[in-house]
């Protein structure tokens, strides 16, 4: 979760089904908004329960967004690649990722993407499960981030070698790891992963489950 612009951002909330988060209580997670990359299971399995204790707007492409409509949501904002809209915390655009998308129950899900988020005066991107492609270039030609939070464990997304590839060609040297050892097939060596990056200039930050960072 993303505190920014007075708003609380929750990205692709997967916390009861979690052996890493399955102690954090639902009921003290109240974003203001919710944004899903896609539509896989471990991206969206807490989402309507939390949607429907906070309040909170959906924020995705229009396929997910159509998708949780159907089950009776009605704070909703659909968007697509390429396209950015301005909210009350600051702007959000969403743009390409390489990966798949079919939500929970077998319906589509839309073409995965991530987010740029520009708040506060920085901006920061938010991957979503990817591979390493050649759109990051033009993140870092164009929105060069502060910060990004990249995917890491390999097998279904970027592994540490690509991550740091991609924070290359998105021109940041300020990593947060995501989507790694939730499962047994994508557990990493953290200290290697460390060590890695910053071979090459580059700060990974691999957070706690709870961890707060300001950034």
């Amino acid at each position: 979760m993303l505190e920014a612009g007075g708003s609380k951002l929750l990205f692709d909330p997967f916390i009861r089904h979690n052996r890493l988060a399955a102690h954090i209580p639902l009921s003290e997670i109240k974003p203001d908004y919710i944004l899903i990359s896609h539509g896989h299971e471990d991206h969206v399995a807490d989402a309507q329960d939390i949607a429907r204790q906070s309040g909170a707007m959906f924020i995705s492409n229009f396929e997910v967004v159509s998708w949780f409509g159907k089950k009776g949501f009605e704070k909703l904002w659909g968007m697509n690649h390429g396209g950015k809209h301005t909210f009350d915390f600051g702007t959000v655009r969403y743009v390409n990722a390489v990966h798949s998308s079919t939500m929970p129950d077998g319906e589509p899900g839309g073409n995965p993407g991530g987010f740029i988020i520009e708040a506060d005066g920085k901006r920061l991107y938010y991957a979503g499960d990817t591979a390493v492609h050649m759109d990051m270039e033009l993140i870092g030609r164009h929105w060069r981030p502060d910060i990004a939070i990249l995917p890491i464990g390999d097998n279904f997304t970027m592994g540490v070698e690509d991550a740091v590839i991609c924070s290359d060609m998105i021109r940041c040297d300020k990593i947060i790891g995501m989507h790694y050892d939730t499962f047994p097939f994508i557990e990493i060596d953290h200290k290697e992963a460390v060590r890695t990056f910053s071979l090459k200039g580059i700060k990974l930050s691999l957070m706690e489950i709870g961890e707060s960072k300001e950034v």
